[in-house]
């Protein structure tokens, strides 16, 4: 009678476990399935928790000068922020606007210039075509028209012309639509950032009280460790991207490279994204300096050489390297795997993602996992 006891429950036990197994791999799928269907979504909260985790950690550095409430010293970071970006757009908005026309032209007439240099040698440049854009003397795009005497100066058809106009008003839906929509994600994530840094005690207290009882003490403990390995690498980021601007800017304009000041705000942006950043951004200073001539190229490859150095050997190890330890080689085929899946979202994002995934591993694999502090 004992055995068969025992045996019933050996076999409810086998029963529970199939069952319980089959419903985590369900779980696990669906939300892998959820994932990949609303990737762009999640990806815009998560820029929304970044800029909430930015503006928490400026506020405690501040928070050391400035006693007081926490809301006294966010408004004051805000207030300072937008002041900035006031004074960036108000002095130098119409700079910036000449600048970014006068370098699109230049890059739309290097790119046919290279795209009739490597076909006169017998490469294939079919990807590069721009069949809409041809290199005028000037650098600027030129249109061609055709000679032929044969050329019909007939009226066009009421068919040809609601069809011509059904084309614009579509392209110009395509782009209102598309305008919006920047506007729209750039004030989502805003308006997350600032409420997740309004009062991040709340959504951390929230966090942790969806997590089962039994596991809350390590549950906080896990979200303090994230918290504080994405607040030290947001702030040394930030340093980092500010002096690659200021750097890269002074030295293309002592080279002469016009445009120098919007290249600047794109290599200190483009900095936020590891290795594909400074490649790309490297990619566009070397595109623009072609039209300054040899020597101006040259130049700008030895200010990005030393932009490199600066960053990879200085800022790095100095100011980052008590944030995030990720070997290079791992990052970027992270990176990549993130781009290939989830697009410009999965490349631009990749770090902070990467850095959350191992803080997770590190604490999990611990012996000690009460412990509350990490070197990640």
């Amino acid at each position: 009678m004992t055995v068969s006891t025992e045996r019933k429950h050996q076999r409810q036990d086998l029963a529970w476990a199939i069952a319980v197994g089959g419903i985590l791999a369900v779980s696990f799928a669906a939300l892998l399935i959820f994932a990949w269907e609303f990737a762009a979504t999640l990806f815009l909260i998560f820029s929304g928790i970044l800029l909430g985790v930015a503006l928490t950690a400026m506020t405690k550095l501040l928070k050391r000068m400035m006693p007081g409430p926490h809301a006294g010293r966010l408004l004051v970071i805000c207030v300072v922020l937008a002041a900035m970006l006031a004074g960036i757009f108000t002095l130098g908005g119409s700079t910036i606007a000449s600048q970014a026309a006068v370098l699109s032209g230049t890059l739309k007439a290097q790119v046919v210039n290279l795209k009739t240099f490597l076909e006169s040698h017998g490469f294939d440049a079919s990807y590069l075509d721009l069949s809409a854009i041809a290199a005028s003397p000037n650098g600027t795009a030129a249109t061609t028209t055709p000679t032929s005497p044969n050329v019909s100066h007939n009226l066009p058809s009421a068919g040809a012309i609601a069809s011509g106009g059904g084309a614009i008003v579509s392209q110009t839906l395509k782009i209102i639509l598309g305008t919006v929509g920047a506007v729209g994600n750039f004030f989502i994530v805003l308006f997350l950032g600032l409420a997740f840094a309004a009062q991040p005690g709340v959504y951390r207290k929230g966090l942790i009280a969806m997590s089962p009882a039994a596991v809350r003490p390590q549950m906080e403990a896990l979200i303090d460790r994230i918290s504080s390995t994405l607040e030290r690498w947001l702030i040394a980021q930030m340093i980092t991207m500010s002096v690659v601007f200021v750097v890269t800017w002074l030295g293309l304009l002592a080279i002469g490279i016009p445009g120098a000041f919007i290249l600047g705000v794109q290599a200190g942006l483009l900095t936020f994204i590891p290795t594909v950043g400074a490649l790309v951004a490297g990619i566009v200073i070397l595109l623009a300096s072609i039209s300054s001539g040899w020597v101006a190229v040259g130049s700008a490859f030895v200010l990005l050489m030393a932009v490199h150095a600066l960053e990879s050997y200085i800022l790095t190890p100095i100011i980052q390297r008590e944030a995030i330890d990720i070997p290079p080689a791992t990052l970027f085929a992270f990176q990549i795997l993130l781009g290939v899946v989830f697009g410009v979202w999965g490349l631009a994002l990749a770090l902070p993602v990467m850095a959350i995934v191992k803080v997770i591993l590190v604490y999990l694999r611990e012996d000690t996992p009460q412990a509350t502090t990490i070197q990640a």
